[in-house]
């Protein structure tokens, strides 16, 4: 294994490069046999003509539909719908209102938006993955 970001050979217990400090996850793509800097879109090494390993895209958690619409309900005057969907600004500004007002305001937003989420109209988190039924 080489490292991603300066090429230099990397021991299979290594978490970062020795060379350039760089973890051996992160940084431009490499060729794996001889460390040649291959583009992103390559299919062979340009160098040594080695067929170059698919990266498959990583699985997202998809978050639970039902799960943030019940915690919109039942607790969405303090916005924890909000933190668990990823909206942690909106979930702090839930929690000020709530305890600036009595949570009232606060209280009826959640649930409006626990409501709309269970009907559909919110469907994705914070990153924009959808939320799974």
């Amino acid at each position: 294994m080489f490292c991603k970001n300066c090429g230099h050979p990397l021991a299979p217990t290594d978490s970062v490069c020795p060379v350039c400090g760089t973890p051996a996850a992160s940084g431009s793509r490499f060729c794996a046999a001889c460390g040649h800097p291959c583009s992103p879109d390559s299919v062979f090494c340009p160098n040594c003509g080695t067929r170059l390993a698919a990266s498959a895209p990583p699985r997202v958690q998809s978050k639970s539909r039902l799960a943030a619409g019940l915690l919109g309900i039942f607790l969405g005057g303090l916005g924890i719908h909000n933190f668990y969907l990823g909206y942690n600004d909106k979930g702090i500004c839930q929690i000020i209102l709530f305890v600036l007002c009595c949570g009232v305001p606060s209280s009826i937003w959640g649930f409006i938006e626990g409501i709309l989420i269970l009907c559909g109209e919110i469907r994705t988190d914070a990153e924009g993955n959808p939320l799974s039924d």
